[in-house]
């Protein structure tokens, strides 16, 4: 019997473009579902994902191991916030007792940052997790030459089967970086 070449897990499709817009304080861009990594995201008893590159969301049907990844080349110096925009289906379940993190760090070796969000309170319309910001600084130390964010959304550790989650985009944005607080001297 001959090995199957069907994947169960999304790759992030190159040939998707992610959207990019500039703001006051520098860059936005949004990643469209099919341009993240989807643990399970081939496999349409746990995902239905977007026929169209971008515009849809993907919608959860039931996982009980969430993991959404994608990585992004920053630039030296800069401070970028890192988050999804997400919604709930009127069905939504499994969310009650559990903690979805949204965690980025620079470089393969790098440390990850990280930031919880419930999603058990009944939630309208699309918003942003996670609630509280999630920032990451590129280096600038001219000896650093991995630049890469690798950022992703995770709800691994409950065991609990969950769905009804839409992933909408992926948003880096790219933010001022406040300059260290000046000394003074007596």
């Amino acid at each position: 019997m001959a090995a199957s070449t069907n994947k169960p897990h999304w790759d992030a499709s190159t040939n998707v473009q992610e959207i990019k817009t500039q703001t006051e304080t520098g860059l936005l861009i949004k990643y469209p579902p099919k341009k993240l990594n989807i643990i399970w995201g081939n496999d349409s008893r746990y995902w239905r994902l977007p026929a169209e590159p971008s515009g849809s969301p993907a919608e959860l049907i039931q996982v009980s191991w969430l993991e959404v990844t994608g990585t992004f080349d920053g630039l030296k110096g800069k401070k970028y916030e890192i988050g999804f925009e997400v919604s709930l289906t009127p069905d939504a379940f499994g969310w009650n007792g559990c903690h979805v993190y949204v965690m980025a760090k620079v470089g393969k070796r790098g440390k990850y940052s990280w930031k919880r969000s419930s999603l058990e309170n009944p939630k309208t319309g699309n918003f942003q997790i996670p609630l509280e910001t999630l920032d990451i600084k590129v280096d600038d130390n001219a000896n650093s030459t991995d630049n890469k964010i690798y950022f992703g959304m995770y709800e691994v550790w409950s065991g609990k089967w969950k769905g009804g989650l839409k992933i909408h985009h992926a948003i880096i944005k790219e933010v001022p970086v406040t300059p260290p607080p000046a000394t003074s001297s007596n």
